[in-house]
């Protein structure tokens, strides 16, 4: 998805790269972290979820649009049953 013009990306990226590689990697850890936090709680907002049923909602939140039915059924069946 694009929202921003070529002259602001290009800003963006000059923005990035004079942070250190391991600034940038913080903040990509950050924001992962983030967003794992808020793919969680509108998994669970739903009911009460034991972790395997939380693991499983979680895959299918954040990489269900991405795959094939098939593919994360074979994924889900893969994961581990605590």
């Amino acid at each position: 998805m694009r929202d921003s013009s070529k002259e602001i990306e290009k800003r963006y990226m000059g923005m990035m790269m004079t942070q250190t590689p391991l600034a940038r990697l913080k903040m990509v850890s950050r924001m992962y972290d983030a967003g794992r936090k808020l793919a969680i709680s509108g998994v669970q907002q739903k009911k009460y979820l034991n972790p395997v049923q939380l693991r499983s909602a979680l895959f299918m939140r954040m990489y269900g649009d991405t795959l094939t039915a098939i593919e994360c059924r074979k994924i889900l069946d893969k994961l581990p049953k605590l």
